[in-house]
């Protein structure tokens, strides 16, 4: 084992005056726009990182660090974290925070300014085999997609995220909170719901509980290179979810009797709903349509 990934102490976490004075420091007001919402308890930064069940070898992606709660208390638990922020003046603080709250750590962490949801797996230092992320609400969904799509090296991760958008992850075929993005994670990988978290934790305090979602990759239910088709599918399905899945894939299939061949021939019933259906059968419906 190499001297930079032995297990050492804690390091110093950011509590609620740390997290205000360096806000006010930088001149930061935390944006709606960019769904800032920074975690000051360290009790909770403790328990995320236990929950991501990290591994000494793991290098970590970290969405979205604003002022680096979050990175302190991943950094002694993986060889490296790779965090990457849209906001510059936070992205060119994080390096110093870290250097005063956990020196040892230092040299774990890589910083990239850049839009996660345009980020390329080209851009990282080094391909991440874990995200662990507080997540922006407004585009948790879109990031999480776009990340496990564009790098196929994350083998686990947690997210935190609005409760409502963890029920929505976490969901299974046949309950209320079963949609889209219950589906296309699905595709990816299984998901588990791993805990609530208050408002009270962070600055400001939003109108909502979060909520952390855990994942582990598995192989997905067809070719990769048919994901977009299978996802078409997952789309057009929910689009008119109250209908029957006949009529609600009529314009995806061109028609309602093409329809209700494709589902016969994917063993589906041509009267099902879209929310009763796993990714395994969207992924049958899509390899049905004639090409």
């Amino acid at each position: 084992m190499s001297p930079s990934s032995e297990p050492c102490g804690p390091a110093g976490l950011l509590g609620p005056a740390e997290i205000r004075d360096l806000a006010a420091r930088l001149g930061v007001t935390p944006t709606r726009k960019l769904g800032q919402n920074f975690v000051h308890d360290a009790n909770t930064v403790r328990r995320i990182v236990r929950a991501a069940g990290l591994a000494p070898d793991d290098v970590v992606l970290e969405v979205g660090p604003g002022l680096g709660s979050l990175t302190l208390g991943l950094l002694p638990a993986a060889r490296r974290v790779v965090a990457v922020e849209i906001d510059p003046r936070l992205a060119g603080v994080l390096p110093r925070t870290v250097a005063a709250h956990a020196p040892r750590y230092a040299d774990r962490l890589s910083v990239l300014t850049a839009d996660a949801l345009a980020v390329p797996a080209a851009a990282l230092p080094e391909a991440p085999t874990a995200l662990v992320a507080n997540l922006p609400y407004n585009v948790a969904v879109p990031v999480l997609l776009h990340l496990l799509a564009e790098l196929p090296s994350l083998r686990h991760g947690l997210v935190m995220v609005q409760r409502e958008v963890a029920d929505r992850l976490v969901a299974g075929p046949g309950s209320r909170a079963y949609g889209v993005p219950s589906v296309k994670l699905a595709w990816y990988a299984d998901a588990r719901p791993a805990g609530r978290v208050p408002p009270t934790v962070f600055w400001p305090v939003p109108n909502v509980d979060s909520g952390l979602v855990a994942f582990a990759r598995h192989e997905p239910p067809a070719e990769p290179a048919r994901r977009d088709a299978v996802f078409a599918v997952v789309d057009a399905a929910f689009a008119q979810r109250r209908k029957m899945l006949r009529s609600a894939l009529a314009g995806w299939a061109g028609g309602a009797e093409a329809a209700t061949e494709v589902l016969v021939r994917a063993g589906v019933a041509p009267t099902a709903r879209a929310e009763q259906l796993g990714i395994d059968q969207f992924a049958a419906i899509s390899a049905g349509r004639p090409r």
